[in-house]
Formats: C-alpha cells, sequence, structure tokens
C-alpha cells in the first residue's frame, strides 16, 4: 500500500468497503492531530496488511455524524465497510496508536480463524 488516501464525503464509502481499513478522522484545527499525521504516514509505509484513510472532519460532517466522531482525533479500523474498532482521545501518543491497532488487527485475525 504505502499511500495515505484522502477520503472526501463523496468516496468514503468506496475507500472502506472491501479490505481492512485504518480511518484517521482529523481536523485542521486540531493539534493532536496534526501531530500524529506523520506518524500515521509512517504506519501506511510500514503495513501492507491495511490501507490507510485520512478523513477531514469539518468537510465531511455528515459521514462523522454516521460515524458517531465526536472528537478529535479519532481513528477507525474497518473492515469491509464495517467498522470493528475505535480508538478517540485528544491525547494519542504514537505509541498507543501503534499498540492499539496492532491489538485490534490481531482480535480481528482470532475472530476469523
Amino acid at each position: 500500500m504505502g499511500a495515505v488516501a484522502e477520503a472526501t464525503r463523496e468516496n468514503f464509502d468506496e475507500l472502506v468497503e472491501s479490505g481492512t481499513t485504518l480511518v484517521d478522522v482529523w481536523g485542521p484545527e486540531c493539534r493532536p492531530c496534526l501531530a500524529l499525521k506523520p506518524h500515521v504516514e509512517k504506519l501506511a509505509e510500514a503495513r501492507d496488511d491495511i490501507s490507510v484513510v485520512m478523513l477531514e472532519a469539518p468537510k465531511a460532517r455528515r459521514v462523522c455524524i454516521r460515524l458517531k466522531v465526536h472528537g478529535l482525533p479519532t481513528f477507525l479500523l474497518m473492515h469491509d465497510g464495517e467498522e470493528v474498532a475505535r480508538l478517540s482521545a485528544s491525547t494519542i501518543s504514537p505509541a498507543e496508536l501503534k499498540t492499539w491497532l496492532d491489538k485490534s488487527l490481531g482480535e480481528m485475525t482470532e475472530e476469523v480463524s
């Protein structure tokens, strides 16, 4: 994979409909979101088992309402269009994000097998 896809309200469903996708819901005024952005990009480059999508909340309010996103940053792990895990807090360290992602992907794999 490697690249981070920019999601919009028009293409969001298409980007998450198949496979496993990490959705980074962020905002340009959100300092923690901006601080995590380079780490999210590194995750995208390092992992070929997931695709990574960034959704700019102010430009996709209806999508955020549908997903029940109430704060930023919020990370959603989606599989075939369905949310399987969520991480949302005003203070998320890069290590916490990686640990949460590894744990969530591990739990997903266990459910399948």
